[in-house]
């Protein structure tokens, strides 16, 4: 009935059967053609998703990566930039990482592979979204449960201490071990710089918070462990490196076994005497006639504990 009464429209001014007007009649101008109707502006997105569409967040990014299915509607269109981006967007721009690697240069980092590790891997996705906008500071983050991100400066520095005693400066480091994985960032520039890398951690929270978080990155190299890194891992030893992001009163023996012949160990330490009874890094060279250990500057760091939690 409903079809019919349309076909009856297009040929009557007026249909009784369905109680139907006859369509207005748009007025003429003076030329004697139809007027045109005015437009009503429709109202543009909330201003949050329109910035979410032109920059994609971290989040947005992975769950493309990881759900191509769900990259439609709005994640699809290409809507224009605008001129001024509020504070945190665009943390996935190169750029705001080449500055941090130009800061890291200005301070005396000159290992070319560690300053392009360091400039490869997003800090950002390392750290909680009410801290993004301080991920490239040089700066140390809490990440939860009492534990830090290291300053951008202390990692790269650690870094580059690891390649001069135990890795080629044209090469990549072997196996590393790292004690205490934290939220994962030093894990996944270690990863760019080393062939294989163990890293362990002793508190489950952080364990999984650092396995969420590498999970985009993919890195077939880097292997998560849960466990007590005072004594290190052993089956995966000996190991070209080893480093520490949590300082104790002593290196303990586990690691110094665990280190190969021609290795080297970075890590904080407690110094008796030292300016408040403070951490300093501290390197162990370890030879054949044995190992040697080197004090360098001031840090600080969480204590380094055993057992896990």
């Amino acid at each position: 009935m409903g079809a019919d009464c349309g076909q009856t429209h297009a040929r009557q001014h007026h249909c009784s059967g369905c109680g139907m007007k006859p369509p207005v009649k748009p007025p003429l101008t003076s030329s004697g053609t139809a007027a045109a109707k005015p437009v009503a502006k429709r109202p543009g997105f909330p201003v949050r998703l329109e910035i979410d569409a032109g920059t994609p967040s971290a989040t947005k990014k992975i769950a493309h990566r990881a759900h191509p299915e769900r990259a439609t509607g709005i994640f699809d269109q290409k809507m224009p930039a605008k001129a001024a981006l509020p504070s945190g967007v665009g943390l996935d721009s190169r750029a705001v990482r080449a500055r941090m690697v130009h800061k890291l240069a200005a301070q005396g980092i000159s290992d070319a592979q560690v300053l392009a590790a360091m400039g490869h891997v997003e800090r950002h996705r390392f750290v909680d979204t009410a801290l993004v906008n301080q991920a490239y500071e040089d700066t140390s983050l809490p990440i939860g449960l009492g534990q830090t991100i290291s300053k951008p400066n202390v990692v790269a520095r650690m870094l580059e201490l690891l390649r001069q005693g135990a890795g080629s400066p044209a090469g990549k480091l072997g196996r590393v071990l790292e004690i205490g994985t934290g939220c994962g960032y030093q894990a996944a520039v270690l990863g760019e710089l080393a062939t294989e890398v163990y890293s362990i951690e002793r508190l489950r929270g952080l364990h999984d918070k650092a396995r969420e978080n590498l999970r985009a990155f993919r890195l077939a190299n880097v292997h998560l462990l849960f466990g007590d890194g005072m004594v290190g891992y052993a089956k995966g030893a000996p190991y070209a490196a080893i480093i520490a992001a949590a300082g104790g009163e002593a290196i303990p023996t586990a690691w110094v076994e665990q280190l190969a012949v021609g290795g080297r160990l970075v890590a904080p330490m407690h110094i008796a005497g030292g300016a408040g009874g403070g951490q300093a890094l501290v390197l162990l060279d370890k030879t054949a006639q044995g190992v040697t250990q080197t004090v360098l500057e001031a840090v600080h760091f969480v204590p380094l504990k055993s057992g896990t939690s």
